[in-house]
């Protein structure tokens, strides 16, 4: 993700690598070479006077204009909202990490070393995970190992989070199995160790279900259509200067597209994709700092008094 400065406006001066007038250069430029082919045509090849029945093609962009920018408004809101639902996804992630952590900071005992170390270790292992598994990606060099559990444990073919989500609430069982934590425990550990599997399930729904293909094709195909007859119809009032204007009326509209085709797709490594990497890294802080530092003495009022 990029970061920038919201109210500084020099912006508009930065071409950055995801930048969509870089991305759709060749476009633009192949659609002023038509414009200007179009001009050249209609006015010096078949000598068109402004009579010409070709001026009422400008009544086909007045109509449909407002049509095409319904399309793209429902087209943008509909990528952001992808976008943000799986930012919410990653933020309550990171609260439930933290929690989890906090929780069983405070329940286990200090001297089980091995399954301190385990939880403190495989929590952030999971938002690591989680996010390979969203990218099609695997890296081991970002897996904590444990006493417990190794990353050559796992089935590195199969779902890794899902393997690591049952690793941990298999460990809690286990730990109330053993007298260590009470069933109460378990209650109050569950909400959270349930939450991982939840929001991996919603991030899969997200990256799996695109927008319907046809729907995509259709919107293509009506900015590509909107821009190659501009020219025919504009030439007799714009002249020349209709090839900018087609141009820029091709980027405006492009740009929208591309850029809704990019957000819809969060869990990516684009620059306007979610900045996941610093997310795991700042739940692999705050969980690490949890289970690390003591844990405060507070006196009860009896105690006290």
């Amino acid at each position: 993700m990029i970061p920038y400065e919201p109210k500084q406006w020099f912006n508009l001066f930065t071409l950055k690598r995801s930048d969509t007038a870089r991305k759709l250069a060749p476009y633009i430029l192949g659609f002023g070479a038509y414009a200007l082919a179009i001009v050249l045509l209609e006015k010096h090849v078949f000598h068109l006077s402004d009579e010409s029945i070709l001026r009422n093609v400008t009544l086909l962009h007045t109509l449909l204009g407002f049509v095409i920018s319904l399309l793209l408004v429902f087209r943008t809101n509909t990528a952001y909202d992808r976008w943000w639902e799986g930012r919410r996804l990653w933020g309550s992630l990171v609260n439930n990490s933290r929690n989890l952590g906090l929780k069983l900071h405070q329940m286990l005992p200090a001297e089980a070393t091995d399954v301190r170390q385990f939880y403190q270790s495989m929590i952030p292992n999971f938002a690591f995970a989680l996010k390979n598994h969203l990218r099609d990606d695997t890296q081991p060099s970002e897996f904590a190992d444990t006493p417990l559990l190794r990353f050559t444990d796992l089935r590195a073919d199969e779902h890794i989070p899902n393997q690591l989500a049952s690793a941990m609430f298999g460990q809690a069982y286990a730990l109330e199995q053993r007298g260590i934590l009470r069933p109460e425990h378990l209650l109050v550990l569950n909400l959270e160790l349930q939450s991982f599997m939840e929001i991996c399930g919603a991030c899969e729904r997200i990256k799996k279900t695109p927008i319907p293909y046809s729907y995509s094709s259709f919107i293509k195909k009506f900015i590509v259509s909107y821009c190659l007859t501009l020219p025919i119809g504009f030439t007799f009032s714009l002249h020349y200067l209709v090839v900018p204007f087609t141009m820029f009326v091709f980027y405006v509209l492009a740009s929208l597209e591309v850029l809704a085709e990019e957000v819809e797709s969060p869990f990516g490594n684009d620059e306007n994709d979610l900045p996941l990497d610093s997310i795991c890294q700042s739940i692999d802080k705050t969980v690490r700092q949890g289970f690390e530092h003591p844990t405060p003495v507070v006196l009860n009022a009896a105690v006290r008094k």
